[in-house]
This record gives C-alpha cells, structure tokens and sequence, in this order.
C-alpha cells in the first residue's frame, strides 16, 4: 500500500471518565475510500470528531505526513480535510446556492475559482443546480444530503469524511449518493466513510473496519468482510448466499 494519508494510531477519545474510543489504529492512503462500520454508540461519530479536531485526542493523528494535534478545525480544513456530519447543519433559511458560498469560504475562493467550484459541484449534483435559488429547508432528504456534501466539496478537500451519509434516506437514494461518493475517488478526492448500514459501507469502499465498543473488531478487505461470518451474521441480517 502507498504512504497513508491519513494515519490514526493508537487513538484515545474521551468524555470525562468514559473512553468512547479506546486504542484504535487506521490508515487511508490517496484514493482510497475506507468505510468504518459498527453498531450504534461504538464511537465511529467520536472518532471522526477527534480526526477533524472537534474533540481532543491521544495518540497519533497524521495527515499527509504533518501532526494534526493543536490544529483547529479551520486549519485543518485549510490543510483539505472536511466533515460531512450526521446532522448534515444546513442553514435552512439560506438557499441552496448561499450555502454552497459558505462551504467556499475557508478557501476564499473569488471570481473564477469560485466559478470553477460551484460548476464542479453542479456538475456531480444536478438537482442542486436546479434547486440553487430554493430554500434549504425546503428540501427533501435526499437533496439535503447532496447539499451537504457539495457544501463539504466547495472547500475543495483532499480528504472527506462522511458520517451516516445514508441517515433516514430511502435505498434508492442511499445508493445515488454513494455512487456520486465513489465518483469523487475518480475526481481525486479520498473518503473516510462512517456508516451503520453496512451493507451499503462494504459495498463503496476499498477497506472496511468494524468498530465495537471504541475499539477495533475486524479490519480487512472489503469484499472479504462482506463474506466474514461475523460481519454477515450481526450486521448483514445473514449469510451472503441466502
């Protein structure tokens, strides 16, 4: 494998006297999409919160070679990682068009950049282009998530990182959205996905890793953990062939 891009080594996240991620190791190199799986409150939220810089951390926590740790969020950004989170936190006054502007301030992107930017991401969400003077909270839930992530993709990230992309969406929309997802691979960006419908996890990613309880469960190939019997067994509703 290629020098990780992002490299999480030992980490330890907690709330007050709770460890809520305990030990855990990972690694993404460039062009990767590495999807993180697990049951509710095993710490998959926590972990990308510490990654991102939202909450601190013990252990290692690099990107592209430099030590995150006393990093804020905005310098992390800057850097090109951006979070996706679960609750998507749109402004559902501003328009589809306005919060994509916000998504482009980190990066003060003007005139002609800004141009190239909002094109690019038109350009994977069409629908967003068509509702670019509506209201965010007139949006569906599916066109909420699109907005979420174009948003994310208008500071121009290296590194995205989405969590529960799929949350209270139906499965054809759930799978629109991932195949935009691994589009973005093919634009040069890298994912880190977190996602508690595993199926559609294993299924867009390179690697998968099984969190339980903040720790490390299983880690591995993909397609291999799709066909795991724990994995089919707990999180596939069972075997592969039935």
């Amino acid at each position: 494998m290629s020098e990780a891009m992002l490299e999480i080594g030992d980490l330890h996240v907690s709330y007050g006297q709770v460890d809520a991620v305990r030990g855990v190791s990972l690694s993404l190199a460039k062009g990767q999409i590495i999807s993180v799986i697990g049951p509710n409150g095993a710490g998959k939220t926590t972990l990308l919160a510490a990654a991102m810089g939202l909450l601190p951390s013990k252990g290692v926590l690099r990107f592209e070679g430099q030590d995150l740790h006393g990093l804020d969020v905005e310098s992390r950004v800057e850097r090109g990682l951006c979070l996706v989170p679960e609750k998507r936190e749109l402004f559902g006054e501003l328009t589809v068009l306005d919060n994509l502007m916000l998504g482009a301030y980190s990066r003060r992107l003007r005139g002609d950049a800004l141009k190239k930017q909002l094109d690019f991401v038109y350009q994977r969400f069409g629908r967003l282009a068509e509702r670019r003077s509506q209201r965010a909270n007139t949006l569906s839930g599916g066109e909420r998530q699109m907005l979420a992530v174009g948003r994310a993709l208008m500071s121009q990230p290296r590194l995205l990182m989405l969590d529960e992309p799929s949350l209270g969406l139906a499965p054809l929309i759930v799978r629109d959205i991932l195949t935009i997802v691994r589009k973005l691979r093919d634009d040069g960006v890298s994912i880190l996905l977190v996602e508690q419908n595993a199926r559609a996890a294993l299924e867009s990613s390179d690697e998968g890793y099984v969190l339980e309880t903040g720790e490390i469960a299983l880690h591995g190939d993909s397609a291999q953990l799709a066909h795991d019997p724990r994995v089919q067994a707990t999180y596939l509703g069972g075997a592969a062939d039935e």
